[in-house]
């Protein structure tokens, strides 16, 4: 593929871009090799021109901040387009409207300045808004589908613009019709309700509190790398299991949560795909049970 075109249409666009760019950076694993491209959108309108201009082009890999994913050792041949730059947020009572680029951590604070209730739940997860919706992320009893009334989308097979609403996301546990839709989140509002400041950030508190706690916050990970099981707590079963502690090369089953995979420095993605297998074995043996991945493995 020849990216002199495709470089010189963001040049004329203005649109920050970067050639050969590692993606460990890009993702809260710390793990993959290169991109062919890296480009930056810093708007949803940015990011609509950076997809017209590469879309049926170029192989492209949409990123928010990459916390639920796992990029191949051999990077990936094509363009990742980075959104976690598009980060604005406008509010209108109690309805925000946020970029698909958002921090889920950072709009919860937002909300919380504001007295909004109904995103306690999203403070300390790692993902964006759009990265949110897309797997219906949720903790401590609360998920996306809860908030979300509309979202912005950029459809990559028909190069058009549309929009979904409420029952239309086709919400379940880890998630939503965007999984089967060639499709980018561009933005979305979200419903919140009036609260009380000081009893909002105290339940936010007591959730990050609880994460640090139980959570192996001081390593790079992809958060939980197994869905809830059917009748069982996956995590558990890893640790009946006898794996914590386990490890090939720099990765790690967590001494602290079983169901976190950890990079302890220096992890390939061959180290934990060869780890993830191995937990999925021994746990179908021990218990009979099979686990699924919920992490996505960006193949090069």
């Amino acid at each position: 593929m020849d990216y002199t075109s495709l470089i010189t249409s963001l040049k004329n666009l203005k649109i920050e871009y970067r050639e050969n760019v590692p993606l460990a950076p890009y993702t809260t694993f710390r793990i993959g090799g290169a991109a062919r491209l890296a480009v930056f959108p810093k708007s949803a309108d940015e990011a609509l021109s950076v997809f017209e201009s590469l879309c049926g082009k170029v192989r492209m890999l949409v990123l928010g901040n990459g916390s639920n994913v796992l990029v191949s050792d051999n990077g990936f041949d094509g363009a990742a387009v980075i959104l976690s730059g598009m980060k604005n947020i406008c509010f209108d009572g109690c309805r925000i409207t946020a970029e698909a680029g958002v921090s889920l951590t950072h709009l919860a604070a937002e909300a919380a300045k504001m007295s909004l209730s109904g995103l306690e739940f999203a403070y300390g997860i790692p993902g964006t808004v759009g990265g949110g919706i897309y797997m219906n992320a949720g903790a401590y009893g609360g998920d996306m589908s809860q908030v979300v009334v509309k979202s912005r989308y950029y459809d990559l097979s028909s190069g058009t613009v549309g929009e979904l609403c409420g029952e239309g996301h086709e919400f379940a546990y880890r998630h939503s019709t965007y999984m089967n839709r060639e499709c980018v989140i561009l933005s979305a509002e979200l419903q919140l309700s009036n609260g009380n400041r000081e009893e909002i950030s105290e339940k936010m508190n007591d959730y990050m509190s609880r994460r640090r706690e139980k959570q192996p916050l001081e390593y790079p990970s992809a958060g939980s790398v197994f869905k809830r099981g059917d009748g069982f707590i996956t995590a558990q079963v890893i640790d009946m299991a006898g794996l914590k502690g386990r490890s090939v090369g720099g990765a790690q089953v967590s001494c602290k949560h079983a169901g976190f995979i950890i990079n302890r420095g220096g992890a390939t993605a061959a180290d934990v795909l060869e780890l993830i297998d191995i937990i999925k074995a021994e746990v179908k043996e021990k218990f009979g049970y099979d686990i699924e991945c919920e992490v996505r493995y960006i193949d090069g």
